[in-house]
Parts: C-alpha cells; structure tokens; sequence
C-alpha cells in the first residue's frame, strides 16, 4: 500500500532543507506539486485503478527530486552544463535510500527507478516493462504539460537554461523553426539561443502520450499563450513565432480525440 501522505510529508520535509527563498527551489517545489496532481488526474482519466493512481502521483512527488541538489551544487537547471538531474534523482532515491522514506515497501521500486530515470529522457527506454513503460508515459505527459503552465506563471529568465537579461531579445535559429514544421521532438543540446529553446518547449506537444492531454492543452490555449508572453522582439523571430502558434494549433486540433473530456 501506498501511504501518499507519509510521502507528502516527507517530501516537504527533504525539500525543508533547501532554502525556499532562492526562486529555483519555490518554483521546482510549485512545480512538482502540479506534476503530482496532473499525474493523477491522467491515471484516472485513462481507467487505472486507484491504487495505480496512487503510484501514479508518487512518481510525480519523486520525479524531479535531484533538481534540488543540482539547484544547490550549480544554482542551474541545465542539465548539460551540470548533471542529469534524472540520474542525480535515482542516485538520492536509491543510493543515498530516501525511497524508504516516501514508501515503506520495495514492491515498485523498479518502476519508480525507470519512471524518474526516463522522464526527461529524448525517448523512453526501448527495454522497459509494459508496466514500466505506462507510467514512464504518465509522468512524461504530466511534466510537460506542466511545464507549460510553468512558462505562463514563472519568470522566464529563471526558467531558461543560458543566463538571459532580457529572452525577448532572443533570435530563433532558422533550423529550430524549420524543425517544428516537421513535426519532431527537438534536442535541448542543439539549442543556440534561449528562443530555441523555448521552441523545443513548444515542441513537447509532438512528444505526448495521451490525445486527452492534448486535448487539454489545446483547451487551455496554452501555445499562443506563451507566443504572446514571450512577445519576441527581432521581426524575424516574431513572425516565425506567431507561424509556429498556428501550425501547433493545427496539429492539437488534429490530434485531439473526444474534446468534451478533461482532467
């Protein structure tokens, strides 16, 4: 059985030791209460049992615990310019043994492993469990539908992973744009600016599981929200911008099954 609320307990008691006034760790905290909460709602939205919910929001309590460190060693959330935050996850869940203090039993160690170790992965693992490879997709789709809210709410300049005065500014690379229209998840590795990365964010609805998540953020209109929040300054990268929105727009609504559903 699954005590949520040892583990909630627990997880305010960890995340007690970072200071909650650097605004890395107040936002990372936020954010992983929502991906809880969203990993819930589409294990019951799919028809999984209750306890399957259960490990379902679990995940999303534990899948972003080594941010925390990271934001302490190298006060960045850039995995490339520091350590794979994913990887620094299991090595404190399961070499460091925090997991015993979110769940008393072993029973699904595996699949919370494999869950946090792949949810920031390009793709999921080809060797993984049908059950392994389920609740990868959960909190795959519950991150990043998340992250979306993150880039509405949260300072953009904090969320970027190159140091930025002023993201705006930025330029999008012609290469970025032209990979979007294709329809491809894109490599934060490749970024060159903090436009491109912001494309690839954008580029997470090519990357999610679930058409009834989709549906939802089609619902929330969420990629012309962020267009317009980023509010681009060269003309180049406005107009490719405002293009790259409506193409999005486009493929939600194609891809959007039973609009009437939501979480």
């Amino acid at each position: 059985m699954i005590d949520l609320a040892k583990a909630k307990k627990y997880f305010y008691q960890y995340t007690g030791s970072y200071d909650p006034d650097v605004s890395r760790i107040r936002l990372k905290i936020t954010h992983i209460e929502h991906v809880a909460a969203n990993s819930r709602k589409i294990a019951r939205l799919i028809g999984l049992s209750t306890e399957e919910q259960d490990l379902a929001e679990l995940i999303g309590w534990l899948h972003d615990i080594g941010r925390f460190e990271q934001v302490r060693l190298y006060n960045t959330f850039a995995d490339r310019q520091s350590i794979n935050h994913a990887e620094k996850g299991v090595e404190v869940l399961f070499e460091d043994c925090e997991i015993r203090n979110f769940i008393s039993s072993s029973q699904y160690d595996q699949i919370i492993k494999r869950a946090v170790l792949n949810h920031n992965k390009y793709k999921i693992d080809d060797d993984l469990s049908s059950q392994e490879q389920l609740f990868c997709k959960i909190i795959r789709d519950a991150d990043k539908l998340d992250i979306f809210r993150d880039f509405l709410t949260e300072k953009l300049e904090d969320l970027v992973h190159m140091d930025s005065e002023d993201v705006s500014a930025e330029v999008l690379s012609p290469e970025f744009y032209q990979a979007f229209h294709d329809e491809k998840p894109l490599r934060f590795a490749d970024c060159k600016t903090n436009m491109d990365f912001l494309v690839c964010i954008l580029a997470f609805i090519y990357d999610f599981n679930f058409e009834e998540v989709l549906g939802l953020i089609l619902e929330q209109n969420y990629i012309p929200r962020i267009i317009e929040r980023i509010d681009a300054k060269d003309p180049y990268t406005r107009d490719r911008m405002k293009k790259l929105g409506e193409h999005a727009t486009e493929y939600l609504k194609k891809h959007t099954i039973d609009k009437d559903k939501n979480l």
